[in-house]
């Protein structure tokens, strides 16, 4: 049967959209990238022209991958200005974000021990797994999987916990997103990873308290790594 015109709009318009979608996304991936990797600078005016034109697209891609990384906490909208990347953490902003997380992911962890079904047991050892070694190196891809897995492990032990209210307010701050734009090219430390295994261990084993603690001494740590990297006092 020969396909009339109206038969061929309906395919090849969900095409078009695949498409469109497929390259809002890999212009979100190259930017985000270059923000963490900090090769657009903290504080910079975001040139949605000048972009388009080096990415090879349209200004419309562009504008849809900047709204995403805005919700992200990478950029900022200016009025009638345009996009602006957002500045680093300072100590300050550390120790207020660290402090968030210090009242709710200790918590979680303990109610995680005594919530966990066995195949939740399961993706948190899966996780954990995935990563028995920080990078060392310089490599970006490298230290950004090694921050999926860490947003990824302290994501899902919140899930496990049952809290989605917490869970929510911890997605929100994207607060790997910007230890990861200070902490970039150093190395993430073996301390890491064993911190980690020791909180998993204690969900593991169904002690909220241990659990909790390990928790606690972890981001204790984290914060501690990220200061000296950060301005102010």
């Amino acid at each position: 049967m020969v396909k009339t015109m109206s038969s061929l709009m309906p395919e090849e318009s969900g095409r078009r959209r695949l498409s469109s979608r497929m390259v809002t996304v890999d212009v979100y991936g190259q930017l985000a990238a270059a923000i963490l990797r900090n090769d657009i600078p903290p504080a910079s005016r975001v040139n949605i022209n000048a972009l388009a034109v080096s990415l090879g697209v349209s200004a419309t891609p562009v504008r849809e991958a900047l709204a995403r990384l805005e919700s992200d906490g990478l950029v900022t909208q200016l009025h009638l200005k345009g996009y602006r990347t957002t500045d680093l953490l300072t100590q300050r902003e550390i120790r207020d974000l660290w402090q968030f997380r210090m009242l709710i992911e200790p918590y979680g962890a303990g109610h995680a021990a005594t919530a966990a079904s066995p195949e939740q047991i399961a993706a948190l050892q899966h996780e954990i797994n995935s990563f028995t070694s920080a990078p060392t190196g310089s490599d970006f891809d490298s230290y950004q999987d090694f921050s999926d897995h860490d947003a990824r492990l302290h994501g899902l032990i919140l899930e496990v916990s049952g809290n989605d209210v917490i869970t929510r307010a911890f997605q929100r701050t994207n607060c790997h997103l910007h230890a990861f734009r200070l902490a970039y090219d150093r190395s993430a430390g073996s301390a890491t990873v064993n911190e980690h295994v020791a909180i998993v261990d204690r969900i593991s084993a169904g002690d909220a308290t241990g659990a909790a603690a390990a928790m606690m001494e972890h981001l204790a740590h984290s914060r501690d790594r990220l200061l000296p990297l950060a301005k102010g006092t």
